[in-house]
């Protein structure tokens, strides 16, 4: 009996949950499920790297607690405390600037102008050893496959997801900007990490995918490049773009880094001291390399 209410209050937690969302919220959670589901089949048919399982290493971490447990704390945090809080400060969402602006014209402009933010704060990110800390997270997946993308630290996602969803907030925009443009962002984060055997050709130089954002995932020269998201335009334009003819066999960090969540989120606040490499199968003392 105990165990029947347990699961009765859980099943109750997740309709009400559900209950409560708009409808362009219910829309993007159904576009994001059916999205994964769809790059899940077309890896077993298209992969990029034949092989690679679908339960690989790391696989329930990345979906429980980082895309599930944290996407969903961080939310609360983000929306209820963070841009509640700036938002009250300032009152410029009252101004209501962008509330008669069509949504598929704000979906485009924020779309491209946080794509350029993430371009030269991922670019910063892998030069600043402070702000690599909290980017390492997201390079520690030894396979790359549609949800290793969701691999990122706590702090990485609380500074982006707040640089993305605040303005939309500021300027008067409609949940549906909010929730369109969260499941633009989730749904492209899949495609660049799928394990896809994808050729787009000269779309490449515009659209990002998985042709050049598995060779950043890599350990080779492509991991200090290609750090656009969305639109591989910015990498061709400031010459930090990298395709080779052919592909990357080794994928994650060139030091040891921890296998789990928890540990994972707290190896982000150790000292600037010596890392251990990889080195086969053995961990040796040296310093990290970069």
């Amino acid at each position: 009996m105990y165990q029947a209410n347990i699961f009765d209050n859980i099943w109750n937690a997740i309709v009400n949950y559900f209950a409560g969302l708009s409808a362009a919220e219910n829309y993007m959670m159904l576009i994001i499920v059916s999205a994964a589901i769809i790059f899940i089949i077309l890896e077993r048919i298209f992969p990029y790297t034949e092989g690679q399982k679908i339960l690989r290493e790391g696989f329930f971490d990345d979906l429980a607690l980082y895309t599930i447990a944290q996407s969903y704390i961080l939310g609360i945090l983000i929306f209820g405390y963070i841009i509640i809080f700036i938002d009250n400060s300032t009152q410029l969402s009252r101004l209501q600037l962008f509330a008669d602006v069509p949504i598929w014209i704000q979906l485009v402009f924020f779309t491209i102008t946080h794509d350029i933010y993430i371009y030269f704060m991922h670019r910063w990110q892998h030069k600043n050893k402070y702000l690599w800390r909290i980017h390492e997270a997201h390079h520690s997946p030894r396979k790359v496959d549609w949800l290793s993308g969701s691999r990122s630290h706590a702090i990485e996602i609380t500074i982006n997801q707040t640089v993305e969803f605040l303005p939309i907030v500021l300027l008067g925009s409609p949940v549906e900007v909010i929730a369109y443009k969260g499941a633009i962002s989730a749904v492209w984060g899949m495609y660049i990490h799928a394990n896809l055997n994808v050729h787009t050709g000269n779309l490449q130089k515009v659209i990002n995918g998985p042709e050049m954002h598995r060779w950043h995932h890599s350990t080779g020269k492509g991991r200090n490049r290609n750090f656009a998201t969305k639109f591989a335009i910015w990498d061709w334009m400031f010459n930090t773009a990298y395709l080779p003819d052919f592909k990357p066999d080794v994928y994650g960090l060139k030091t040891y880094f921890p296998n789990h969540y928890f540990m994972q989120t707290l190896y982000a606040f150790r000292s600037f001291g010596k890392s251990k490499k990889m080195v086969g199968s053995k961990q040796l003392s040296s310093k990290r390399s970069g």
